[in-house]
């Protein structure tokens, strides 16, 4: 069960963090006790007329060996697909050394669940919710810069004690996660950057995510309606996906007229619009700590790329996963952990 921390973030966002360690938090990490609303306080509730699956990230929520479904508070499931049940790990010792995973554009801490329930190694494992994002904070102003993003996680760094941290990021994850590393690396240990492309995307890219997000049937009458077009129906499905469609469906909650995403897409486009339109090997460059680049095989940085990204940083490593597209840690987490935590032993142990 993650246990749900509360920290505060850039411009006094409230964002949730979620502690996957076994057994809570390590004993004497500080700053945690002084949190308002932290460990042991109840989530806030979900706004009337809304009945949510957020928030609820924590390897309880992977599906029972051989099931599809997956238990959420409120009583709600969540279909998803049959994974093999992994041992938990062992509770690490006092000190040690903290993990932050951040989640890419649309995600949430939840979708780390599946891989960290594979990770073994004495880690303290916690996974924010990032802004506009899960069961963090939303506001309706913003911002949903680059530099609220990184300000956030350094935030959750310090506030929770995790420094220096190993940074794992997937998408815009892993781009907050090295400009975090370039900007301060007295808080950084080392970085995991997942299927992130260092070159610009560019107008049209941000266009076609207009286009994207207005073609969405939302409100979708049901949760097995959005798996069915996330998965499937989509025009951006090349084949049937059934884990794209469960990717999704952990992110909607249901409102009167049906379900909707937790996270608002103008929001979201406007994050994206602080990334896409720029190239960031400068940053990436200025980044010192130990980097392993991780990519999919069917992703969306393609392997020459990849390579220039590990060649451009000056203690730079290479891993893909095989069969894995973009959402690699959620769809192969067992191939996704193989490949990182050697990585991460290396990098942890003292």
């Amino acid at each position: 069960m993650a246990r749900r921390l509360d920290v505060t973030g850039a411009d006094g966002v409230r964002l949730a963090a979620w502690d996957y360690t076994p057994g809570g938090h390590t004993a004497g990490s500080p700053g945690i006790p002084g949190i308002p609303g932290g460990p042991g306080s109840p989530a806030p509730a979900p706004a009337s007329g809304v009945r949510g699956i957020i928030p609820q990230p924590g390897p309880d929520t992977a599906p029972s060996p051989g099931g599809h479904t997956a238990p959420r508070p409120g009583g709600h499931t969540v279909p998803r697909p049959a994974r093999p049940p992994a041992a938990p790990a062992p509770a690490p010792a006092p000190g040690a050394p903290g993990v932050l995973l951040l989640h890419g554009l649309m995600g949430h801490a939840g979708h780390w669940a599946p891989a960290v329930r594979r990770l073994t190694g004495g880690h303290r494992i916690v996974a924010l919710d990032q802004r506009g994002h899960g069961a963090s904070g939303k506001p309706a102003a913003g911002p949903f810069t680059r530099e609220a993003y990184v300000a956030d996680a350094a935030a959750v760094v310090e506030q929770l004690g995790l420094g220096p941290v190993t940074l794992v990021g997937h998408s815009m994850g892993a781009l907050t996660a090295w400009q975090l590393a370039a900007e301060r690396p007295d808080l950084v240990r080392a970085l995991v950057i997942c299927d992130m492309r260092a070159s610009a995307l560019g107008a049209a890219s941000q266009r076609a995510w207009q286009d994207w997000f207005r073609g969405w049937p939302a409100p979708f009458p049901s949760l097995p309606a959005v798996h069915r077009w996330f998965g499937d129906e989509d025009p951006w499905v090349e084949t049937p996906h059934p884990a794209r469609g469960a990717f999704f469906a952990e992110v909607m909650a249901e409102h009167p007229d049906g379900w909707r995403p937790v996270f608002d897409p103008e929001q979201m486009l406007t994050s994206r619009e602080t990334w896409v339109h720029d190239a960031h090997w400068d940053s990436l460059a200025q980044v010192r700590c130990p980097t392993l680049v991780v990519r999919g095989l069917d992703g969306e940085l393609g392997r020459a790329e990849a390579q220039e990204m590990v060649r451009v940083l000056p203690r730079g490593a290479y891993a893909e996963v095989p069969d894995a597209g973009h959402l690699l840690h959620y769809t192969h987490p067992e191939a996704w952990s193989e490949a990182v935590e050697p990585f991460l032993n290396g990098v942890l142990t003292p």
